[in-house]
C-alpha cells in the first residue's frame, strides 16, 4: 500500500443520507483517483414546515496517492 490522503467532502440529497453519500463519491471520483474508502463523519437534515426537505452528509474520503 502506498501513501493515503484524506479529504473532507460535503454533499446533500432530497432522497436520503445514502444517496447523498453516493453522489459525493461519484462526483469526487471524477477528479480524485483511487478512492479507497468513505467515512460518514456527520449527518444532518434541512427541515421546512415540519418536513425533512434535504439530507446532508459530511464525509471523509480516503484515496491513494500516485
Amino acid at each position: 500500500m502506498g501513501v493515503l490522503k484524506v479529504i473532507e467532502v460535503l454533499s446533500s440529497s432530497e432522497t436520503s443520507w445514502e444517496d447523498a453519500t453516493r453522489k459525493a463519491v461519484e462526483k469526487a471520483s471524477k477528479s480524485v483517483k483511487h478512492i479507497r474508502s468513505v467515512y460518514v463523519q456527520d449527518q444532518s437534515a434541512k427541515v421546512i414546515d415540519g418536513k425533512v426537505m434535504e439530507f446532508r452528509v459530511n464525509l471523509k474520503l480516503t484515496f491513494e496517492l500516485e
